[in-house]
């Protein structure tokens, strides 16, 4: 028995579990062949966790509708959001 709800509430994510099957069955199939090919090619240890953190995170990623096109309106300059100065000054 788990403490996890058996369902999200509407609109809520549920984060992907940290194992190489989840990982792989989250992402498209263009990335899984590349999260396989290195999560094979890892040594045990730290080398086969980070690979995990770094798939893991991209198939986070991955899960959130319109990331291509966030992606497409930063690289074309688009929809950007100003930040504050550091150094105290106005964003521009």
């Amino acid at each position: 028995m788990s403490a996890q709800p058996e369902h999200p509430a509407p609109g809520r994510r549920v984060p992907i579990p940290q194992t190489g099957r989840a990982i792989g069955d989250a992402l498209p199939a263009e990335k899984r062949l590349a999260f396989y090919a290195e999560l094979l090619a890892a040594e045990a240890g730290a080398p086969i966790n980070a690979v995990l953190r770094k798939w893991w995170m991209e198939a986070m990623f991955d899960a959130v509708p319109g990331r291509a096109r966030r992606l497409a309106n930063a690289d074309a300059g688009r929809n950007l959001v100003p930040l504050p100065d550091p150094a105290g000054g106005q964003g521009e």
